[in-house]
């Protein structure tokens, strides 16, 4: 048997459920929220009501470290001191110093929320690895995420133990890192709250209203496909763009909403919004807040998620949630996450997206019953749930560190 079918996923703590000082990296939170900020987040609310737990937050950030103090919930220490990103990362990549309880104190578990998890002098380690997207498609990364094999390799060398958010995320690490089964842990994530919507009547046109969008529909549309994640290659959006002006000519009252700011590499998408012949119905927001997304979420016939690659994927979830059928590639986790619950097609198939979202907007019972799937797997990611399996996952790195972490 390969080893990487050996990943432990959830399992029961092996030490005492005593009290446990845990130090979390919510650099994430600070600026424009990301899918690793809406974990951050989810975690640490989860966390806090857990019993047995102390937990502080810190950000490697020099100027702008005190702004996490606002967006932690209540009860979690921000207390530290600068921790200058760009240079504390140059060192962790060379060497095991500075510690970081050289800013935060004394903790007995430091966990890195974003594939960077600080060197420490007592403290047991544990790292959030997303995705491997920088270790198998690198040419859908930037300069900045290129570092983190490294970053990551040092880490399991010096015994540090893995978190990832989907099992397939956990095989992928076994396998790229050649490290242990029994210190990689899979932990899905909750789902980011969404805030004030409507109940959806996906595929029928009666979902959100058009005035509380956070957009216009374009004249003659009433229903909409939307999509939602930065402007990237990783997200393929072209295909989309594709796909929708093959559907748009069988369903002319829908338009394509794609809602993200754009990310690197977005001329592809921005050509083939160019060459588009129904592109005055492809409606681009931009970044909206999480009122704005619920909105939007809600008012939605379908979803599409042409991605590339995803090692978990925060929007489909949310929109099975919001009782909004499902149309993404069967890629990565995906399969793992949405289970039945979603139609998949292959990525980079324009036309195999194009016949699932024209079946979606046609309706019928058969999409009154992926819907009814859709709600009950969403059902299953709570950040109560995250938080109880990610304590488990403490109790277990100290343990095996010979609980050595020092109590503050």
């Amino acid at each position: 048997m390969c080893k990487a079918h050996l990943v432990p996923t959830e399992r029961s703590a092996i030490v005492d459920q005593g009290r446990l000082s845990v130090a979390l990296d919510a650099t994430p939170l600070l600026g424009r929220p990301t899918g690793v900020g809406a974990f951050c987040a989810g975690a640490l609310g989860g966390l806090t009501s857990r019993p047995g737990l102390d937990v502080s937050a810190f950000a490697i950030s020099w100027r702008r470290r005190q702004a996490i103090s606002d967006l932690v919930p209540p009860g979690v220490s921000t207390s530290q001191r600068a921790m200058p990103a760009r240079p504390l990362h140059m060192a962790w990549n060379l060497s095991s110093q500075p510690p970081v309880e050289w800013f935060i104190g004394p903790h007995q578990v430091v966990h890195g929320t974003n594939f960077v998890v600080p060197p420490s002098r007592r403290a047991a380690r544990v790292v959030t690895v997303h995705d491997l997207t920088v270790v198998r498609f690198p040419e859908l990364c930037d300069r900045s995420t290129l570092g983190y094999p490294a970053l990551i390799r040092r880490a399991v060398d010096d015994g540090v133990w893995v978190h990832t958010p989907s099992q397939f995320v956990a095989e992928e690490v076994i396998e790229a890192f050649d490290i242990e089964p029994e210190r990689v842990r899979t932990v899905h994530h909750g789902i980011p709250e969404l805030v004030g919507g409507t109940e959806s009547h996906a595929g029928t046109g009666d979902g959100q209203s058009a005035e509380s969008l956070p957009f216009l529909l374009p004249a003659g549309t009433s229903r909409y496909v939307v999509a939602v994640g930065t402007v990237e290659p990783r997200k393929d959006y072209p295909s989309l763009v594709r796909a929708f002006t093959s559907v748009s000519r069988a369903h002319r009252d829908v338009a394509l909403v794609i809602v993200g700011a754009d990310g690197w590499g977005a001329d592809a998408f921005l050509d083939a919004l160019a060459g588009s012949p129904v592109r005055d119905r492809i409606v681009r927001p931009g970044y909206i807040d999480d009122v704005a997304l619920d909105a939007t979420l809600h008012g939605a016939s379908v979803l599409a998620y042409p991605s590339v690659y995803e090692g978990f994927g925060f929007p489909p979830v949310q929109a099975m949630a919001a009782g909004v059928p499902v149309v993404s590639t069967s890629v990565g986790a995906i399969p793992e996450i949405v289970l039945d619950g979603a139609l998949l097609v292959s990525a980079g198939d324009s036309d195999g997206l194009a016949t699932a979202l024209a079946h979606v907007l046609d309706g019928g019972p058969d999409i009154e019953a992926l819907i009814a799937r859709g709600r009950r797997r969403a059902a299953d990611f709570t950040w109560s749930k995250c938080a109880e399996g990610l304590d488990r996952l403490y109790r277990d790195a100290r343990a095996a560190s010979g609980g050595r972490g020092a109590r503050p």
